[in-house]
């Protein structure tokens, strides 16, 4: 699969990730000027990781408690108890066998067999919230063949998997050309049908996201849809949006740059995408999937977490919102999100950089209520 963006042709991702399939910043991003960011700073409240578990994110085998723990212990303890972030979101759930309740070598009743209800509890125990991300870029045409058969179903089928796990919901639907944003619209509308929005937080099951991508620049039409009807401050939908990692490791200036353009929106596009809240978005950095560890999972000094924490503190909105500063950060992602690369797995395990970034930002645990402006 290959994208062109401004007359470049682009490489995809070769992984399971639900990373871009496209770099979305110029080669020499703009700096973002300093009017954009507040002088007052405000903290930090979400603060995750996605998990692949041990088999490039399809989660098809149960694992045994002792041996997960070994692997992803840094996740619970950053050094002194605490643990290194207060959001896990188990990747990826196939949208077509869950509609389906699918059961087969991989999969139980449409989830996979290695996401079970003591992995969940493995982080739930330590006040981590827990989220199923429906999809990834793997799974583009399932997500399509699910809403076209049954799109009512299929939010059914979420949310009742939300309610019997304890677990949140995050939909990561890639389809960059034409999304069917008419039968996304009624898979959310089933979902919170069975589990409304709650502004509190309370409930786990009600917890429903989305991802879009680095910028405003893929995932148009999804963009569009989800910032102008279900990431509204006035009438929110969703409860927030991640912005995903791009193709590679960006740089500071690259990451801000794009996580600017959603607080801008593109008022330029034929339909404009108007600007989103940065109270209803996070941004994201790698921690794996390189040849050697990255700072942001082992050197939170030298990490993108660090460098870019004056603007994900104080970025000002800009047509949307009322606060300044963006949600939070997400990392992607732990232990083997790929089948080549380190992963986040001994001796490469996190606690040096998202495990400090916990401490040196402050990171509530567990996760209090979301800010809402």
């Amino acid at each position: 699969m290959r994208a062109r963006y401004l007359g470049w042709l682009i490489p995809a991702v070769l992984s399971t990730g639900c990373a871009d399939p496209v770099s979305l910043a110029p080669k020499s991003p703009p700096s973002v000027t300093v009017a954009s960011i507040g002088a007052t700073a405000t903290p930090v409240q979400v603060y995750g990781s996605w998990h692949c578990g041990n088999d490039a994110c399809t989660w098809a085998t149960v694992r045994d408690l002792t041996e997960f723990d070994g692997k992803n212990h840094w996740l619970i303890d950053r050094g002194d108890g605490r643990p290194s972030v207060n959001l896990v979101i188990l990747s990826f759930v196939h949208p077509y066998r869950l509609l389906k309740k699918t059961t087969d070598a991989q999969t139980l009743n449409g989830i996979p067999r290695g996401m079970t209800q003591a992995i969940v509890d493995y982080f739930k125990s330590r006040n981590i919230r827990v989220m199923l991300s429906i999809g990834g870029i793997t799974y583009v045409s399932a997500w399509n063949q699910a809403l076209a058969e049954d799109a009512t179903q299929l939010g059914l089928n979420a949310a009742a998997v939300a309610q019997s796990m304890g677990v949140g919901i995050e939909i990561d639907y890639e389809e960059n050309r034409t999304p069917n944003t008419a039968r996304l619209q009624a898979f959310i509308d089933a979902y919170r049908s069975v589990l409304p929005y709650d502004a509190s937080g309370a409930n786990p099951a009600a917890r429903l996201t989305i991802d879009l991508a680095a910028g405003d620049r893929w995932l148009i039409g999804l963009t569009v849809k989800a910032t102008t009807d279900w990431l509204k401050t006035s009438q929110p939908v969703l409860d927030y949006a991640n912005a995903m990692v791009p193709s590679r490791q960006p740089t500071a200036s690259a990451a801000t740059s794009n996580w600017q353009e959603h607080v801008d929106g593109k008022p330029q596009y034929a339909p404009p995408i108007p600007p989103l809240a940065p109270a209803k978005f996070t941004g994201s950095v790698y921690i794996a999937e390189g040849s050697k560890p990255y700072p942001e999972c082992v050197n939170y000094a030298k990490s993108l977490q660090s460098a870019t924490r004056s603007f994900a503190e104080g970025v000002l909105p800009n047509g949307a919102g009322t606060t300044a500063g963006m949600l939070g950060y997400m990392f992607w992602a732990a232990e083997r999100p790929s089948t080549r690369g380190v992963g986040t797995v001994p001796p490469n395990t996190c606690e040096g950089g998202v495990g400090a970034g916990a401490t040196a930002l402050n990171i509530p645990i567990p996760m209090p209520g979301l800010r809402q402006q």
